[in-house]
This record gives structure tokens, sequence and C-alpha cells, in this order.
């Protein structure tokens, strides 16, 4: 409650639940008008004091007494600040592609399971596009650049249960473009890796395609393949993979800027922001996007494939690049982009056993479904830092979910019973 609406909320009782801490409640029942553009809430800090009894009361009704000694936080400015910065994204060409914005859903049954830490997932498997999964926020900048361009192809390239190929391939049929794709053999799968989950979609999506081994200039060879199009003068646009360059990237700069908003609209102070890091396209672009609108949150990428210093430098290389095509170019420092690399396993696309133990808790504490590839590694390494104390019992992390879960059937018998 805020200025004269305090009397109006003297005295509230609600009741206390284990489906959701009271700052969830609270923050959706407090809202008041203001005097100012900012949105006023009780002290956060205040608040999330009351959270860590949540599970002893119980059912128990809880009394909220709100008088006007309480101090009222109108701390938006990251908020105020990165809603403008979307109205400045408008500059670029877009294409809705994606079911934005994706929720942001606090999941009480994960958090009891890892000490307490509250955990909200931001639902990027819910983008809607061909499954959904962070490619689609990418998609929406690149396919416009493409459009804009009068490309008749658009080309990609990844490893053979590519999640980006397979949104590349639904967004190009949703706007009637052909798609060829070069899938990678980076890892030696069975015949439901080579032929099920993102590889019989892209058929599906009318894609062609071409197989690489492993180990291969990917890049190079796109661009070797795209110029052969072009020779029989086709007019060809080039995705790189996982959409990951400053025009996919911006994808996650607006994501940023839309997270920052709903944190706030929430009032919920969050202390840590972490998700899986592939491509580097999804971690550059919100790293670039925190740092422009001035958020302060803590930044973590749980690294899937390449070496800790090898993914921040590529990181961070692309987050310069992305801070520039914005006008912002001295936004992000070096110290800003940070990787885990310790939850990759025995290697890119290859489960490890903490990757199926965090598939199978998310689904079966939440029903979420994670990929064996991307999102369940960073799971992983979330689940870890919680159990020993990294993430702290009390504390809000947002834990980025990527999507992906079409995977899952190319990775069949690591699920056997």
């Amino acid at each position: 409650a805020a200025n004269n609406h305090v009397q109006q909320y003297t005295s509230l009782t609600m009741k206390a639940t284990n489906i959701f801490p009271l700052t969830f409640v609270a923050a959706k029942l407090l809202l008041v008008p203001s005097t100012s553009t900012a949105t006023a809430f009780v002290s956060s800090k205040q608040m999330f004091a009351t959270t860590k009894h949540m599970k002893s009361m119980d059912s128990a009704p809880l009394a909220v007494s709100l008088s006007s000694d309480i101090s009222i936080e109108s701390d938006t400015s990251a908020a105020i600040s990165a809603a403008q910065k979307q109205k400045e994204l408008e500059q670029f060409p877009r294409t809705k592609l994606a079911h934005l914005p994706t929720p942001l859903e606090y999941c009480p049954r994960l958090s009891e399971a890892l000490n307490g830490v509250n955990i909200y997932i931001k639902r990027d498997d819910c983008t809607g596009l061909a499954t959904g999964g962070n490619k689609a926020r990418k998609l929406e900048w690149l396919m416009a650049e493409a459009v804009e361009q009068g490309a008749e192809y658009v080309m990609t390239q990844g490893a053979t249960q590519s999640n980006h190929c397979r949104q590349t391939a639904a967004a190009a049929a949703k706007l009637g473009l052909k798609c060829h794709i070069l899938l990678e053999e980076r890892v030696k799968g069975d015949a439901d890796y080579n032929e099920n989950g993102n590889v019989m979609l892209d058929d599906l999506f009318g894609a062609s395609r071409e197989k690489r081994g492993p180990n291969l200039d990917m890049a190079a060879e796109l661009e070797a393949v795209a110029e052969e199009y072009r020779k029989k003068g086709h007019n060809v646009y080039v995705i790189p993979g996982g959409g990951s360059n400053p025009t996919g990237a911006l994808g996650y700069v607006n994501c940023a800027y839309e997270l920052v908003q709903q944190i706030e609209e929430l009032g919920i102070p969050v202390d840590h922001i972490c998700h899986a890091t592939g491509s580097t396209g999804t971690q550059a672009g919100l790293v670039t996007g925190l740092k422009a609108c001035g958020s302060t949150i803590p930044l973590l990428g749980y690294g899937v494939r390449f070496a800790k210093d090898i993914q921040e430098a590529k990181v961070f290389t692309l987050a310069k690049a992305t801070a520039e095509k914005i006008g912002m170019p001295d936004c992000v420092d070096a110290e800003d982009v940070v990787v885990d690399s310790n939850y990759v396993g025995p290697g890119y696309g290859t489960p490890a056993e903490s990757t199926i133990e965090a598939i199978r808790m998310f689904a079966e504490l939440e029903g979420l479904l994670l990929d064996p590839v991307y999102s369940a590694k960073g799971a992983a390494g979330l689940i870890d830092y919680c159990r020993k104390g990294h993430f702290k019992p009390g504390e809000n992390v947002v834990y980025l979910h990527t999507g992906g879960a079409v995977a899952l059937h190319g990775y069949l018998h690591y699920f056997q019973k």
C-alpha cells in the first residue's frame, strides 16, 4: 500500500499455504495506485522475512498489518529503464513468432527439495513456436531480417538433435520460406537419436538437410553450401548456429528487459539468475540487457560444451557486439560474464548422471520437462549450487528454462527402467 491508500489496507488477513510464498501472493494483492509512475510495494525485505516460516505454518491464517510506519519501496529504476529500452528495440525489424511474455513461475516443491532456496522458472519453454524454446526469441529478429532482405532460403546448422534447427525450420514454414539445414554428428547416436525427436520435426516442417561429420568448421561448411545455392540464383540468408549473432541476441536483450519488469511487478528481490549456455546468444543477450537497464542481479551461465574460460570469452565477444548494436557499447564488462562448466559431464550432448537426475526431479516435482543437452545440464548446476549452499536457503533464484524437451525422444535408452 502507498500514500493515502495505507489506511484502506491497514489490516489484511490471508491464508499462507504451501503453494506460494507469502511474498508471491502479497505482491499480487497489494498492488495499488500511486502518485508517481513507479509502482509502490511494501518493503521486499519485510515481506520475505515471513517466508522462512511458511512450511511450519502449514495453512494457519497469517495477519499482515500494514501501517504508515512501514517503509515503502519504489526502487523501480531498472524496471522503468527496461520498459523504455524495450521501445528502443523497435528500431530493428522484428516478426512475431513467440508467445511473449513467458511466465515467471514459482516452484514450491522444487524449492522445498532444494533446501528452501526459492526457485522461480522463467518459462521460455513456453514460447510456442514448434513446442517452444529459447530460439523463438532470436528468430523473431533473424527471420525479420531475412524477409527484409528478400531471402528465398534460410540456412543454418547445428548438432543432430538441434533445437535451433527445429525452430528455424518451423519459422521458415510459417513465413513461407525454404529452409536448408546442416546437421553435425557431434554425438554417436542410435536410430532414435538420428531419426526421432528434433530430426523428425525438421522433416515435418519441410526442411531439407545434409549431414556432416564431427569436428568440422561448421560455419565454413554452412557458408560453402549457401554460396553453392547463390550461384544457382537463390537468395540465401544464413543464420549462425544457435542463432547467436548480434541480431539474434536482441531476443535475449528483450528477454532481460521483460524479466526485470516481471520481477518488479511481483515485488521479489531476486538474488541470482541462471541458465544453460551453449552457442552464447542467450547469455550474451541477457547480460547486455541486464546491464543496459541498470539491473544489478548477477547472471550465471552453466556451460554445456566448452571450458569456462573459452565460453566466457565467446559470450563476452558477442555481448560487446550486441551492446554496440543497441547503442550502449560500454555497458558490459568482462567480469559481468560468468560461466561454470562443471556440469558438462562426458561431453556435449551426452548426459551425465546429474543430467538425468535433474530431468527426473523437475518432472516428478513440478511437471516440467527438460532436455538432456542444454536445460537439464543447467538445472544440474542449479541443483548442485543449492545443495552446496552457493545458493542459500531463503534466497530467490530465477532459472531460465530454454526448452528442448523434444530431444528427449532421441535419448530414450537413458530412461528405460
